[in-house]
């Protein structure tokens, strides 16, 4: 069992470096295709709308198909995006290719994470989630710093040469590893949306996407933050990164198990608050060793937050898991998709020092957004 749930997630490691890895090659990229950080940080925004707006329809439009050949479908869908990001001559194309890299994560993301909860039992649901999400986490702690030293000697194309074919690789290994799972039970689209509209679900979809926003308003622009605070460039950078996944690594993992064992309640709250205060502190600090200490307890808590919200969403509405969990991860992308634009603002109209203090503060809407949708569950019976 352990083997098909870590064969898929190698694949979310691989939709995950390809989604992240603009982040470690940012300044080269925008070096070379002679654009304004602002302006290649939409990169990051237009795979992220893509991703946001995809995950959905897409769940609804390939609900028949059975869950392997999508989910190898998808791993070669981005190992194309990818590819053709490697090829683009100028900006314009880059950016589509980003969209089509996001549609083939789009469809494996909430897929896998659902076969993973099906194949693990519904004792183990958060667990297994959790453990298709590591991937996705090591993607921060391996794939992201891998890109940011790689790009000096391979440039930003050999980068995404390199993602593409790990992506394709990820799918041979699905074929080999991942047994069939059956499609699910057929459901409407006026039961979709009944299940999509319960205020339970629009209120943890909420949380993720002020979380999101949050945390992905300052990784976005990591590199230029990290640059222009602590002096952070190369190795020093990459090591910065490290730290974040590391800590990401950890949050996941113990993020599973206390959803499992205490609910999704305290540690979503806790994991929210704690990127409140990491952040606050990272928009202050000037010494590298505590900013590597706050990336670390940053890294912890914005993915300790992921799977109580899966197992909160999965315990709403078993039969439309997949549906919620895609409508989860569009959530998930929105945010990363506005970080693109909120933060290149503020970077521009405000000041770099500003980004990690705008992030504490929309992380601080999330919370609020629970505090708020836990007092109100306390006022009205159980349904």
């Amino acid at each position: 069992m352990l083997r098909k749930i870590s064969t898929l997630a190698l694949g979310a490691f691989a939709v995950g470096t390809s989604g992240y890895v603009v982040t470690g090659v940012l300044p080269q990229l925008s070096e070379e295709l002679s654009v304004s950080l602002s302006t290649a940080g939409l990169l990051t925004t237009s795979f992220a709308v893509a991703y946001a707006i995809g995950s959905p329809l897409l769940a609804v439009a390939l609900g028949g198909w059975r869950r392997r050949p999508l989910i190898i479908a998808a791993l070669l869908v981005a190992a194309a995006g990818n590819a053709l990001a490697a090829l683009a001559p100028n900006f314009a194309v880059l950016t589509a290719a980003r969209i089509v890299t996001a549609v083939g994560a789009a469809v494996f993301t909430p897929a896998a994470t659902a076969v993973a909860a099906e194949l693990s039992g519904p004792e183990r649901r958060a667990r297994a989630a959790a453990w298709v999400f590591g991937g996705l986490v090591t993607a921060t702690i391996v794939g992201v710093p891998a890109g940011t030293l790689l790009v000096g000697p391979l440039g930003y194309r050999g980068v995404f040469w390199l993602v593409a074919g790990f992506c394709a690789l990820s799918a041979v290994a699905v074929a080999v590893a991942v047994p069939e799972v059956a499609a699910p039970a057929r459901v409407t689209l006026r039961q979709r949306v009944a299940v999509a509209s319960d205020s339970r679900v629009v209120t943890v979809l909420g949380i993720t996407l002020a979380a999101s926003l949050g945390v992905f308003t300052v990784y976005t622009y990591a590199a230029p933050v990290l640059a222009e605070t602590v002096g952070a460039h190369g190795t020093g950078l990459s090591l910065l990164l490290f730290g974040y996944g590391l800590g990401g690594a950890i949050g996941n993992v113990v993020g599973g198990f206390a959803a499992d064992r205490y609910g999704y309640r305290m540690p979503l709250l806790v994991a929210v608050s704690g990127s409140v205060v990491a952040l606050s502190a990272l928009s202050a600090v000037h010494s590298t060793a505590i900013a590597a200490v706050l990336l670390f307890l940053w890294g912890v808590s914005s993915w300790g937050f992921n799977p109580p919200v899966q197992r909160r969403l999965l315990e709403l509405s078993p039969d439309a898991g997949g549906l919620l969990l895609a409508l989860n991860a569009s959530a998930l992308y929105l945010g990363i998709g506005l970080s693109g634009v909120v933060g290149g603002a503020v970077l521009d109209h405000v000041g770099i020092a500003a980004v990690a203090l705008t992030g504490a503060l929309l992380c601080c809407v999330a919370v609020l957004i629970q505090v708020l949708s836990g007092r109100r569950a306390a006022l009205q019976p159980t349904r």
